[in-house]
């Protein structure tokens, strides 16, 4: 029976071939420690279309609503909060009250897109809670959602009077969200520019 020995470091040193996997754990500890201290939101996805026009979409009404379908032109002229919601979201039954309170200012439109979701479920959702939105669209398909970047619902944009995607927040909208970030980019669009 021969043996096999196990090979030893030559000189006895230690071969680099052991320091590498420290080396490289050290240096994502690094990586992930100054994320952490940039004191960036670590929730806050960046969005491509922040900045830019918002997509060319024609979305039809929501059957047994008493409000109109959801296209492009419709963003036109007045800033507008376009939500993206499904009655099967549970976030979204959560913010429905929020989306409430921000219908009642009289500075904004509120608009929704009904994403990936029965239109009798969608219909029977705001039957149920009430609808905030002046414009409800279907996207049954999720289409015009992948257009919109959507990640998942509920997801929220402001877009000015001009067309342009101003703010994008992921997520259910809080009172806390709305204070803190919805309210100063309505405030922000609303300023004139110099």
């Amino acid at each position: 029976m021969t043996s096999v020995e196990n090979p030893k470091p030559t000189g006895g040193g230690v071969r680099l071939v052991y320091l590498l996997p420290v080396g490289l754990f050290a240096l994502l500890a690094l990586i992930f420690l100054s994320r952490l201290e940039s004191g960036d939101d670590p929730e806050a996805i960046p969005s491509a279309l922040v900045g830019k026009p918002a997509p060319a979409f024609d979305l039809p009404a929501l059957p047994g609503l008493a409000v109109p379908g959801l296209k492009r032109a419709d963003l036109d002229g007045k800033l507008t909060v376009v939500n993206v919601f499904g009655s099967w979201c549970v976030p979204c039954r959560q913010e429905h009250p929020v989306l409430s309170a921000l219908a009642k200012d009289g500075r904004i439109r509120v608009v929704g897109i009904d994403y990936k979701d029965q239109p009798v479920n969608a219909a029977a959702f705001l039957d149920e809670l009430g609808n905030p939105y002046a414009a409800v669209g279907v996207d049954q398909r999720g289409r015009a959602a992948i257009d919109w970047g959507v990640y998942g619902v509920p997801e929220t944009f402001l877009v000015g009077p001009d067309g342009i995607i101003r703010d994008k927040i992921i997520g259910s909208l809080t009172d806390d969200v709305v204070e803190a970030r919805l309210k100063p980019a309505i405030a922000k669009a609303l300023t004139p520019a110099p």
